[in-house]
């Protein structure tokens, strides 16, 4: 069964940094691509970084690209996002998601995420 949990977030002011985590059971990280998702009130879901965790290869959305950065820890079976200079408007409930990477060695954004965490609050004051 996959899982996925969140943790990380929480406040912190304008030009901070937090670093998200999503803890990963249920499946094989490494044939899997994981993307982290963000939504604020009243908005609509908004992709923030995607990674093949295999290859490594990222995708990033291109307001968010310097300041954030998704990275992947196999033997932990763990996924981050480092977000850095953080902005009020980057103040949202935070999703980690999966899909299945299957032959692509590439994952981006726009690719269907079959499975999503409970996500983690991040709420960025000025």
């Amino acid at each position: 069964q996959v899982q996925l949990v969140e943790s990380g977030g929480g406040p912190v002011q304008a030009g901070g940094s937090l670093r998200l985590s999503c803890a990963t059971s249920g499946f094989t990280l490494i044939n899997y691509c994981m993307a982290w998702f963000r939504q604020a009130p009243g908005q609509e879901r908004e992709g923030v970084a995607s990674i093949h965790a295999r290859t490594g290869n990222t995708d990033y959305a291109d307001s968010l690209k310097g300041r954030f950065t998704i990275s992947r820890d196999s033997a932990e079976n763990t996924v981050y996002l480092q977000m850095n200079n953080l902005k009020p408007e980057d103040t949202a409930m935070y999703y980690c998601a999966a899909a299945r990477a299957y032959g692509d060695n590439t994952c981006n954004l726009r690719r269907p995420y079959t499975y999503g965490g409970q996500g983690t609050q991040v709420t960025v004051s000025s």
